[in-house]
């Protein structure tokens, strides 16, 4: 299993462990057996008695805390997108100029993606209930605006030419976000580096963006 899966795992067994302390334990665990279940084979695989056995439930239990499996799934999901928006975050707190954090970002998103390919093309790829795919709308809308803002800034600075942030934004996260279906699809027979493409996928979005050839 990949470090960013191990990641969200363990925060969800976490709080699994603390919420039983409490009492309250059962949601928590139905979220961490989720997770476990679609990191092994997808949404297909997350059957409601598979996420029942995984947490050590009643199959009824799922009912008494979600609404539906749907719902179970957008809580992981939006648990999913935080820690993926906290960690590019991170990634651009760590560097000096715009580009150097504009770059940090995309090669973050793309690493972490590559690294956990079950789970990112099951929670961003996968056909979903209508209920989950508003909020993958809804993350990549904040994506989108975390990226406009970088583009923006850069064109402030005088690090790329003049441009439209917000459509640029649009085009680099749709650019991405295709470009990473063919590596992550389970059906994918892997003939480059998972390296090489990351740093594809960053020129290619460098050069989108008017950034100076490196």
């Amino acid at each position: 299993m990949s470090a960013a899966a191990t990641e969200l795992l363990g925060t969800l067994a976490a709080e699994a462990a603390a919420a039983q302390g409490r009492g309250v334990g059962t949601r928590a665990q139905l979220l961490h057996a989720a997770a476990e279940a679609i990191e092994e084979g997808g949404y297909v695989a997350a059957s409601v008695a598979a996420i029942s056995e995984h947490a050590g439930v009643a199959t009824g239990a799922l009912y008494r805390h979600f609404p539906s499996k749907s719902e179970l799934f957008v809580e992981l999901f939006r648990r999913a997108a935080e820690q993926e928006l906290e960690a590019m975050h991170a990634a651009a707190a760590r560097h000096g100029t715009n580009l150097e954090k504009l770059d940090a970002v995309l090669r973050t998103y793309a690493t972490r993606a590559l690294a956990t390919r079950r789970l990112t093309w099951a929670l961003v790829y996968e056909p979903v209930d209508p209920l989950v795919d508003v909020e993958r709308l809804t993350y990549r809308r904040r994506y989108r605006e975390k990226m406009a803002g970088l583009i923006g800034e850069a064109v402030a600075a005088g690090e790329i030419p003049a441009q439209d942030a917000d459509l640029s934004a649009a085009a680099v996260v749709g650019a991405m976000a295709e470009a990473l279906v063919g590596p992550l699809s389970p059906a994918a027979s892997q003939h480059v580096s998972e390296a090489e493409i990351v740093t594809a996928i960053v020129e290619l979005c460098r050069r989108a963006i008017g950034a100076p050839a490196r």
